[in-house]
């Protein structure tokens, strides 16, 4: 079993402001750089090979995390297609029913022009599968929408509910990953901040 810690990016004005980041490459706040900056990764975690999304947002966590990672476009957050920049209570207040009708697809669900959480799963897994074959404890940096889709694929999660767990920020997630990078929970919302 090869052991994978994620975490989330630290804040950006877009978070606070509660807008749809997805592929806009939106940089980390200058609150968000200090947040990061109290975050402390346990020793026990520390040495491993490190990933990032290339989105800078998650980039310059992980440069902050005193991390120097390689980049990988398949880490990069969910398209929310032409929803980006708009907030999720504004389309629920102008789509109504037919926004609850496509929230309710779970894995499927998909923004106009964006992707589905089953088509993040599936550019992780060729990466998932990867990262088991060299067998090295890995550690990435990453996004909401990654974290939440291999959640998921490790809870047998289809997204039309809550989650049996909530996932909170400012924490790493553990999953170790079967020889065909299948992944299993090991241990969520380790704190970061001290």
């Amino acid at each position: 079993m090869t052991d994978l810690l994620i975490l989330r990016h630290g804040p950006t004005a877009w978070n606070t402001e509660g807008l749809i980041q997805g592929r806009t490459d939106v940089p980390l706040s200058p609150h968000g750089e200090g947040v990061v900056r109290t975050w402390v990764l346990p020793d026990r975690l520390r040495d491993r090979v490190w990933i990032a999304s290339p989105l800078q947002r998650a980039a310059a966590t992980a440069g902050l995390l005193g991390l120097s990672p390689s980049l990988d476009a398949r880490l990069v957050e969910m398209d929310w297609g032409v929803w980006e920049g708009r907030t999720l209570t504004d389309l629920r207040a102008e789509l109504g029913d037919l926004m609850a009708a496509w929230e309710a697809r779970g894995l499927d669900f998909r923004a106009p022009e964006g992707e589905s959480p089953l088509d993040v799963q599936d550019r992780l897994r060729p990466w998932l599968a990867e990262v088991a074959g060299r067998g090295e404890p890995t550690g990435a940096v990453a996004h909401k929408g990654v974290i939440r889709a291999l959640y998921a694929l490790a809870a047998d999660w289809d997204m039309t509910d809550k989650p049996r767990h909530k996932l909170l920020d400012g924490c790493a997630h553990r999953f170790t990953l079967a020889p065909d990078g299948a992944p299993a929970i090991a241990e969520l919302n380790i704190a970061l901040e001290v």
